[in-house]
């Protein structure tokens, strides 16, 4: 069978590609002057991309009507928690060395770590139901659950953006990209309205 008519292994091996690229850069001394940094912002643009690549997965589908895409959105919604994970680990292992004493002041005091722990935890009831079997379980609510991906992404944003104090080009970025897919869900859910 050609890799085209099934491209979801090979989506799983680029999904991997930012991981391998850190041990690429960690082994090679590619990291700059702040290693740590460099892994933890890494990571945490990761699990954003993937947030925003899998809440595109609708509107593309609509527009262009190639309903095939549907099989990829668990797929980039588990490697963005996946990413999320890594993220809150580098921080509190490789920056905090689990100091929660220092982990608690920094959820007290910096705003853009509140939003990231809030993302994450938004981002945890998705990734324990993305399953069929919770899908079957849940019936109608599972849908409800899913929902807390647009909060999720929204808190990932803002937490970007806090965390940036000088340019803020991405964050924008990231912010514009976020307000396009949920504007277009607002008017598909207000097309759909008028027509019911």
């Amino acid at each position: 069978m050609a890799w085209y008519r099934n491209p979801k292994p090979w989506l799983f091996l680029l999904c991997l590609y930012p991981l391998a690229r850190l041990f690429y850069l960690a082994a090679t001394d590619g990291l700059g002057v702040n290693p740590i940094e460099f892994i933890t912002r890494s990571l945490g643009t990761w699990t954003l991309t993937g947030l925003l690549l899998t809440l595109a997965i609708t509107p593309v589908r609509k527009l262009t009507g190639y309903t095939g895409l549907v099989r990829y959105r668990r797929l980039l919604g588990l490697f963005a928690f996946f990413y999320g994970v890594l993220h809150l680990l580098s921080y509190l292992w490789l920056d905090q060395f689990f100091d929660w004493a220092a982990i608690v002041k920094d959820l007290w005091q910096r705003p853009f770590i509140t939003f990231g722990m809030a993302a994450l935890l938004l981002l945890l009831p998705l990734a324990l139901t993305s399953t069929q079997a919770a899908m079957r379980r849940l019936g109608r609510n599972w849908q409800r659950v899913h929902w807390l991906i647009y909060p999720a992404a929204i808190a990932g944003v803002l937490h970007y953006g806090w965390l940036v104090k000088k340019d803020l080009t991405q964050p924008l970025i990231y912010g514009g990209i976020l307000t396009v897919l949920l504007g277009l869900r607002v008017f598909a859910f207000y097309q759909k309205t008028k027509a019911g």
